[in-house]
C-alpha cells in the first residue's frame, strides 16, 4: 500500500462518491469572467480581514504601485487594501501581506486585463496579481482564473496582457483540479508550441487523478497523432522519472540558521491561541498573535496581542533564516495553524501561492507528536535533540546528513541528532509528506503504464521495514492492520490505514476546507467526513456566521455529514458515528475514539484522509495501562483518568519538568485493559485524556454488551437525522448499514496474549481512596485531594466532551441539596449536546441550575478552549474541561482539573474540600447511582423511535455498507 493514491477511474475516485455538482455552469473555456461569480454563486469583494506579510513583501507590496492611474479601478481598491495591511502591526517585518482575491475580484481582475493594452503602466502588475494572488486548486477563485486562462488557452478568447503559452504556463501553476482538463485537451492540439508547452506543465502537476488515465488513453489511442502520442508519452515518462520530484533542489548538507529559543514548553495555544481561531484562515494575520504573552525570553509587541515582532525582526538582520527552538514543543490541540505561524515568520515562500509558506526549521528537545506531523506536512524539517546549548541569536550550522549541529561562532559541534525517518529529508524537498505520497504513487502508476516495475525506491528512500519478531499484535496493532487489509501492523511500520471515520470542527474546518480545496477535492474517499460547530455557535464572530452559513454546503456537496450550530461538541456526536474496530482521524486532538481506534491530525493530514480515505502512518509503539481490582466508593472515572500521569510519576516514567522532560505516552498508542464493562460513553473519558499524554492514539478494551446498547441506540439517532434533514443523508444511511451488519454478527478484535508493549503499567484502582486531581497549570501534574484541600475556588466549569449526561444529573442532585440560597462561587453549566440539554431539562435539573444561580450555556465547548467565554483574569477555577494550559481558560487563572462531582462540591463549598466533606457529599449521589448515571439510549426515547421507524435504508447503500465491511 506504500504510497498509493486512492483514486483510480476503474475505482474509488478521490472526487469521490458525492463530486461536486457543477450541471448548470457552462464548460470552463466557455465562460466569461462577468459570469462566472453568478454561476458559482460567490459572495461580493468584501475587503476585509488581515495579515502579516514577511519574505512575501516582493509580491505583495513592491511588485504593485500605490500611485495607479486613476482609469484603473481595480487597481486604486487593491492598492488601498495593500497599504492598509501594509501599515498594520506598527509596519513591523514589512507590515501586513494583503488577503489572496476572491473569486469577486479575480473576475473584475480579468475584465481589467481584457480593457487594457500591453503598453499600459498597469499591465504586469494586473498580470502579475492574477499569476501570484489567487490560490490554485479548487477554490471558487481558481476556478475564475482556470475559466479566463483557459479560455486564452484554446482561443476562445482573444489574448491582451497574457499570451496563449503564457496562460498555458499559468494554468501549470495552478497544482491540480480546475486547470487539468485544458492541459489535457492541449496534448491532442496541432500547434506544437501550445500542446509542448502544457505537456511541461503537466510534467510538474500532482494532483491529476483521473486525468491520468486520460493521459495514458492519448499515449495508446490509435486514433490519436503521432504528435499527441509524443506529448502524453513525454508526460507519463516525465512522471515515471519523477522529473516533479527530481527538478526541485535537494536538501542541502548543510543549513545555516539563527536560532529563536522559547524555553520551556510552547504549546499550541501559545503559538495559535485560542481567542484568536476566527482569524486562522488568514495565516498571516493569525500569526501576529504568536507568544503573545510575555514569558521568559518573549517581549510581546503588544501583550496579549501581538507577539515579538521585533525580536524577530532583529534577529533576521544576522542574514539567516530563524529555526524555532524549544525544550518541549507543539503539545495540545492539533491545530494546524500553529504550524502555520511559526512557517510564516520562519519558512520560505511558495511560489504562485499566496500567504502559505513552507519550508523552515523546528528543533525541540522533544515535539509532540501530532505537530511533529504538521511540520511534515507543511515541508519543514522538524529535529528532536538536545537543546540545552542553544539560545536566541546562536548562528548554528545543521548537517542534515551527518546529524550534527555546530555553533557557526567557535565551529563547535553542540548537539547530535538523528531525524526520526530515513524519509524525512525526501519529505522536505518534496515540500511535505502529501505532495511526497501523492507524487510517489503517481510516479509508480506512471511506471506500470509504461509496462515497468511498480518500484521507485531507485529515486525515493523507501521507509525503513521493522524487524520481524515472533511477538504477536496490540489491539491497536490489529485495528490498523483490519485497515491495511494484513493481520496487524508492527511498531515502526509504514502504512496507509483505510479511513472509516474522518472529523473536523469549526476552529479548523475552514483550514481543512482551504487544505481540500489545495488538494482539488471536489468529493470524499472516506467512508464518512462529519463536521461540527461546536467551538465558535455560542459566541459567534462576523467571520463565525459567514462560516455556519458556507461550510456546511461545502462539506454536504463532497457526500459529508454536517452538523448544525447548536448541536453540541464534534466528539459527542462523531463517537456515535463510529463502527467497531475501525480507524480513523479528526482535526481536534481530541478525536479519541472509544471505538475503534484514531489518530488525531493537522487540518492538512485531516483533508488529505477526507480526500483520498487513506492516512499515512508510521506504526507506533504502545503502552498498556491496565486496571486492577475495583473502583472504591466516592471514586470517579475521571479520577482513574488522573491516575494514569499520577502513577507514571511515581514509576520514573513521566516528568513535570519540561527541559529533558520524559513522556513515556507520548507518540505511542495508549491501550486501556481491566474496565471491560464500562458503557461506551464512560470509555470515552479515559481515551478523551489519552490527548493529555500526548499519546498518538488509544483503544480500550470492550466487552461486546456495552457496544452493543450503544450501536442500537446510535442507529435509531442516525435515523432520526436523516428524517430532521441531515446530510449527506447517503453516507448516514450507508452508515446505518455498517452498523447493523456489525450488529447481526458483534465481534471485537482483542489483543494477543504476547503482544508486545513499550511500557506496562498497572494500576490497582482498590489503592485509589480519593480523588486525583490536575493541578494549574499542566494537565500532567497530579495531586490528591488531601494535598490540595482547602483552596479557595472563584469559579467552577462543568461541561466540555469529558462530560456526559450523569455527570450534570450528580452535579444537580449535590445542587439541589445545598444548604445555602446562592452559591460562593461562579458556576458554568454546559452540556455536550443538545439532546442533552433537552433531557436534563425535561428532568428539571434546568430548574436546579438556575436556581442555584448557575450560568448555562448554549451545549458545545464554552470555556473548554477559551475562545468563546473565559473566566475573570488571575482566579482560580475547577474544571472539568480537558486542559489546562496557562491562559486557556482566562488570562492568569489558575486551573485544576476534576471530576464533575468534585467541580459540583468545590463550588457549593467556595473550596477544595476535605477528603472527608467530599466523601459526606458523594455518599447521597452514589445511593442514587442507578437512576444518576443512566445514558442517552435513543431506542429508548419515543421521539426518536417514532421519527426513526419513518427512515428506510436503501437497498444500494445497504449493497455499499456490505462491501465496506468486507474491507
Amino acid at each position: 500500500m506504500l504510497g498509493r493514491i486512492a483514486s483510480t477511474r476503474r475505482g474509488a475516485s478521490i472526487l469521490g462518491r458525492q463530486a461536486l455538482k457543477r450541471s448548470s455552469a457552462a464548460p470552463l473555456s466557455t465562460l466569461s469572467s462577468s459570469n462566472i461569480s453568478q454561476q458559482c454563486e460567490l459572495p461580493s469583494s468584501k475587503w476585509i480581514g488581515h495579515g502579516l506579510k514577511f519574505d512575501s513583501r516582493a509580491i505583495a507590496a513592491a511588485s504593485y504601485s500605490t500611485s495607479p492611474p486613476l482609469n484603473s479601478a481595480f487597481l486604486s481598491k487593491y492598492d488601498e487594501h495593500v497599504a492598509e495591511r501594509a501599515a498594520m502591526a506598527g509596519g513591523v517585518l514589512g507590515g501586513i501581506a494583503p488577503k489572496p482575491l476572491d473569486a469577486a475580484q479575480t473576475s473584475e481582475l480579468i475584465e481589467e486585463i481584457k480593457s487594457t493594452s500591453a503598453s499600459d503602466s498597469n499591465a504586469p502588475k494586473l498580470v502579475e496579481l492574477l499569476s501570484q494572488r489567487v490560490p490554485p486548486g479548487v477554490d471558487e477563485a481558481a476556478y475564475v482564473k482556470a475559466s479566463y486562462l483557459s479560455a486564452v488557452a484554446l482561443g476562445s478568447v482573444e489574448p491582451t496582457l497574457i499570451s496563449q503559452v503564457r496562460a498555458v504556463e499559468l494554468l501549470g501553476t495552478m497544482q491540480g483540479g480546475y486547470n487539468v482538463d485544458t492541459l489535457v485537451t492541449l496534448l491532442s492540439k496541432p500547434d506544437a508550441e501550445l500542446r509542448d508547452c502544457a505537456a511541461e506543465q503537466l510534467k510538474h502537476t500532482l494532483l491529476v487523478f483521473d486525468a491520468f488515465y486520460d493521459v495514458v488513453d492519448i499515449y495508446n489511442s490509435a486514433d490519436a497523432t503521432a504528435e499527441a502520442k509524443a506529448a502524453a508519452g513525454s508526460v507519463l515518462e516525465s512522471w515515471a522519472a519523477a522529473e516533479w520530484y527530481t527538478s526541485k533542489p535537494d536538501v542541502p548538507d548543510k543549513i545555516t540558521v539563527t536560532v529563536f529559543k522559547v524555553t520551556g514548553e510552547t504549546n499550541t495555544d501559545d503559538l495559535s491561541p485560542a481567542q484568536d481561531a476566527w482569524s486562522r484562515p488568514d495565516i498571516p494575520l493569525h500569526a501576529l498573535a504568536m507568544l503573545k504573552n510575555t514569558r521568559e525570553g518573549i517581549e510581546p509587541e503588544v501583550e496579549g496581542e501581538i507577539g515579538p515582532l521585533n525580536q524577530m525582526e532583529e534577529l533576521i538582520k544576522k542574514g539567516h533564516p530563524l529555526a524555532y527552538v524549544g525544550d518541549v514543543v507543539g503539545t495540545g490541540s492539533s491545530r494546524k495553524s500553529a504550524t502555520n505561524s511559526v512557517l510564516w515568520f520562519m519558512g520560505e515562500d511558495i511560489p504562485y501561492v499566496p500567504n502559505i509558506k513552507s519550508g523552515g526549521v523546528c528543533i525541540g528537545g522533544k515535539i509532540a507528536p501530532i505537530f511533529f506531523n504538521t511540520m511534515e506536512d507543511s515541508g519543514a524539517l522538524p529535529i528532536e535533540m538536545d537543546v540545552s546549548n542553544l539560545n536566541t541569536g546562536d548562528v548554528i550550522d545543521i548537517y542534515t546528513k551527518e546529524g550534527e549541529v555546530v555553533d557557526s561562532a567557535c565551529d563547535e559541534v553542540v548537539a547530535k541528532f538523528d531525524l526520526k525517518t530515513n524519509v524525512l529529508l525526501d519529505e522536505v524537498r518534496a515540500g511535505g509528506r502529501i505532495p511526497l505520497i501523492i507524487g510517489r504513487g503517481l510516479t509508480s502508476k506512471a511506471r506500470v503504464a509504461l509496462g515497468r516495475d511498480a518500484g521507485v525506491s531507485d529515486i525515493f528512500e523507501m521507509p525503513v521495514e521493522p524487524e520481524v519478531t515472533s511477538k504477536g499484535f496490540s489491539l491497536a496493532q490489529k485495528m490498523v492492520g483490519k485497515a491495511c487489509g494484513v493481520a496487524g501492523i508492527p511498531p515502526g511500520k509504514y502504512c496507509e490505514p483505510t479511513m472509516t471515520t474522518v472529523g473536523s470542527q469549526d476552529t479548523t474546518g475552514p483550514m481543512t476546507r482551504d487544505e481540500l480545496r489545495s488538494l482539488a477535492c471536489l468529493g470524499f474517499s472516506a467512508d464518512l467526513v462529519m463536521q461540527s460547530f461546536c467551538h465558535t455557535a455560542a459566541y459567534p464572530k462576523p467571520v463565525d456566521v459567514v462560516t455556519h452559513h458556507t461550510l456546511p454546503d461545502f462539506i454536504q456537496t463532497r457526500g459529508g455529514v454536517s452538523l448544525r450550530p447548536g448541536d453540541g461538541i464534534i466528539h459527542s456526536w462523531l463517537n456515535r458515528m463510529l463502527v467497531p474496530d475501525t480507524v480513523g482521524t479528526g482535526g481536534d486532538s481530541h478525536t479519541r475514539f472509544p471505538l475503534g481506534v484514531s489518530f488525531p491530525a493537522g487540518s492538512g493530514l485531516v483533508a488529505f484522509a477526507a480526500a483520498t480515505g487513506i492516512f499515512p502512518l508510521d506504526m507506533p509503539e504502545s503502552v498498556l495501562v491496565r486496571f486492577t481490582g475495583s473502583m472504591q466508593p466516592g471514586i470517579t472515572l475521571r479520577d482513574l483518568v488522573q491516575a494514569i500521569p499520577y502513577t507514571a510519576i511515581q514509576l520514573g516514567l513521566l516528568t513535570t519538568e519540561k527541559k529533558g522532560k520524559k513522556n513515556v505516552f507520548s507518540g505511542r498508542v495508549l491501550e486501556i485493559e481491566g474496565l471491560p464493562d464500562l458503557k461506551c460513553e464512560q470509555a470515552f473519558e479515559l481515551s478523551d485524556a489519552s490527548a493529555e499524554r500526548s499519546a498518538a492514539g488509544c483503544t480500550i478494551k470492550l466487552n461486546k454488551e456495552p457496544v452493543i446498547e450503544y450501536l442500537n441506540s446510535n442507529v435509531v439517532m442516525l435515523k432520526w437525522m436523516i428524517s430532521e434533514g441531515y446530510g449527506d443523508p447517503r453516507t448516514l444511511e450507508r452508515r446505518i448499514a455498517r452498523m447493523e451488519d456489525w450488529l447481526a454478527n458483534p465481534h471485537l478484535m482483542e489483543a494477543d496474549d504476547n503482544a508486545e508493549y513499550a511500557e506496562i503499567i498497572e494500576i490497582n484502582m482498590d489503592e485509589i481512596k480519593e480523588p486525583i486531581l490536575a493541578l494549574p497549570n499542566d494537565p500532567d501534574a497530579s495531586a490528591l485531594l488531601s494535598e490540595v484541600a482547602g483552596e479557595k475556588i472563584d469559579e467552577v466549569f462543568l461541561g466540555s466532551c469529558m462530560t456526559n449526561i450523569g455527570h450534570f444529573r450528580a452535579a444537580g442532585k449535590l445542587l439541589a441539596d445545598r444548604k445555602t440560597a446562592t452559591l460562593p462561587t461562579k458556576l458554568w453549566i454546559a452540556p455536550p449536546t443538545k439532546m442533552d440539554a433537552a433531557q436534563l431539562t425535561e428532568e428539571g435539573y434546568y430548574s436546579t441550575f438556575g436556581t442555584a444561580g448557575a450560568r448555562t450555556e448554549m451545549p458545545g465547548c464554552s470555556l473548554c478552549m477559551g475562545n468563546q467565554a473565559r473566566v475573570e483574569p488571575g482566579c482560580t477555577v475547577v474544571s472539568t474541561s480537558t486542559r489546562n494550559f496557562p491562559n486557556r481558560l482566562g488570562q492568569g487563572s489558575n486551573v485544576y482539573l476534576a471530576s464533575a462531582e468534585l467541580a459540583a462540591v468545590a463550588s457549593i463549598e467556595g473550596k477544595l474540600p476535605s477528603v472527608e466533606e467530599y466523601m459526606s457529599y458523594m455518599s447521597k449521589v452514589d445511593a442514587t447511582a442507578s437512576d444518576t448515571y443512566r445514558y442517552l439510549n435513543f431506542d429508548e426515547l419515543p421521539e426518536f423511535v417514532e421519527a426513526s421507524d419513518k427512515v428506510e435504508i436503501s437497498d444500494e447503500m445497504k449493497e455499499a455498507a456490505k462491501k465496506l465491511s468486507i474491507l
